[in-house]
């Protein structure tokens, strides 16, 4: 039996994805690892079921990791992988189940180098969008220049983009020279991978995608969500399986019961983004103001932001949780507008449910997706900064107005209809999706 070794980055955003791309594999008859670092006190590998995947942790002391900052985590991760990944992979030969193929985390350019040291093939997999990757491929290999001199740009494959409409890496490259630098490197040695995998699929990204295969072996597995939520081939396969935070999972759906079709504003941005308190209270008033309930993600960190008596004041349209459970929640019919930051999986998850979008972007990858979400895909509505680069209440209740009133907010609850069928249909049964892995693994068999 073929034996995948997955590797992640330990972020929750780069989990999920790779988790579900790997019960996808385990479905198709491959016997599938998925590698994480855990801040357990064993120090050996634990192993453990989940699903059809095989979970190997590894240990790393949680106190060690918290001391790292972000620059010289990625250095930090890969010290540890780097020793640990070759035992894993020498115990699973000894015994009977040697590694056919490595799929690590795009960002993780050196598991490339020690797979092919070690004779096994190598996949890279990229958890954002072939256009921000086309982006960062072509400031990598000098097409692009950052700083940018002047605006708009148009490359190959992507509609004309404004400074704004770019990665903040890009965008403003002197506020993240690091990950500038992280973000770019994983084209560093593309060109040796045998695959490469991206959470997308082929019509969403059509352009793009073509233009890609010219000069990469790419493929599209997306959208890499609970088979539950799509095709419904995958058994129990109801959730991702991992969480960062426990969701308020019987609060949440018990409101929106509560609530009539498309009445609710769900609004989440994300397990990393850190409003100021201006925008979080400008947020709040906005949301006050608009003639729609809501559904409310704030982490406990940041509550205290929040205008005071806030949820007392509007606990007959609102609900303040400090989690939920995302897919759950834009599958509710109750819920008719996502107020989003535009992370690729919220963005892929939101498209994949049917639900419009506000987009709200705050870094990364986001403001890209935000920019397709509203001009491309046509999904929903892109929020306007004023010049203090805050997103006023007025702005907010307009937005959500735009989409979910009107003739505006009807051909955007219909393109989003349409995008929903057309996920399913990339990874039904010969998909486009579906048929890119069916190809991974028939080549695979032939290694």
């Amino acid at each position: 039996m073929l034996h995948i070794l997955v590797v992640p980055l330990p972020l929750q955003g780069h989990i999920n994805p790779m988790f579900q791309f790997s019960k996808r594999l385990a479905s198709k008859g491959l016997r599938v690892t998925l590698v994480t670092i855990s801040s357990d006190t064993h120090h050996e590998p634990i192993e453990t079921q989940l699903s059809l995947v095989k979970i190997e942790s590894i240990y790393a002391a949680s106190e060690e990791a918290d001391k790292i900052n972000a620059e010289n985590k990625m250095q930090w991760l890969q010290n540890i992988l780097s020793k640990r990944l070759p035992e894993l992979i020498s115990k699973q030969e000894s015994i009977g189940y040697p590694i056919s193929c490595i799929i690590y985390d795009s960002a993780m350019t050196w598991a490339l180098d020690m797979a092919k040291g070690l004779g096994i093939a190598g996949a890279s997999f990229f958890t954002h969008s072939c256009a921000v990757g086309t982006v960062y491929c072509n400031v990598h290999q000098g097409v692009l220049s950052v700083p940018l001199k002047e605006g708009p740009i148009l490359l190959p494959g992507l509609p004309l983009l404004e400074p704004h409409d770019l990665p903040s890496f890009i965008y403003d490259p002197g506020s993240y020279p690091s990950f500038l630098k992280l973000v770019v490197g994983r084209f560093s040695n593309i060109t040796d991978a045998d695959w490469i995998f991206w959470n997308s699929f082929d019509c969403l990204e059509q352009e793009v995608v073509s233009w890609m295969r010219t000069r990469l072996p790419i493929k599209t597995i997306g959208p890499t969500l609970p088979s539950m939520y799509l095709d419904k081939r995958l058994e129990d396969d109801r959730d991702y399986g991992f969480n960062l935070f426990t969701p308020n999972i019987d609060t949440c759906i018990k409101w929106l019961e509560s609530k009539d079709t498309g009445t609710v504003v769900y609004v989440s941005f994300g397990s990393m983004a850190n409003l100021e308190e201006k925008q979080m209270q400008e947020l709040a008033l906005g949301l006050k103001r608009s003639k729609t309930n809501f559904l409310w993600v704030v982490r406990e960190s940041e509550i205290q932001k929040l205008p005071s008596n806030f949820e007392e004041q509007t606990s007959e349209k609102g609900l303040v949780v400090n989690w939920c459970p995302q897919l759950q929640v834009l599958a509710h019919k109750a819920v008719g507008c996502f107020m989003t930051h535009c992370g690729w999986n919220s963005t892929l998850e939101a498209l994949s449910s049917g639900v419009p979008m506000v987009a709200m972007p705050q870094w990364t990858d986001q403001l890209t997706n935000a920019k397709f979400v509203e001009d491309e895909w046509k999904v929903g509505v892109r929020v306007k900064v004023d010049q203090m680069g805050i997103v006023t209440k007025e702005e907010i209740e307009r937005c959500i107005a735009q989409v979910m009133e009107g003739e505006r907010g009807n051909e955007i609850k219909r393109n989003s209809m349409r995008w929903r069928e057309l996920a399913k249909e990339a990874v039904a049964e010969g998909g486009s999706s579906d048929k890119n892995i069916e190809e991974f693994v028939a080549a695979l068999l032939c290694k």
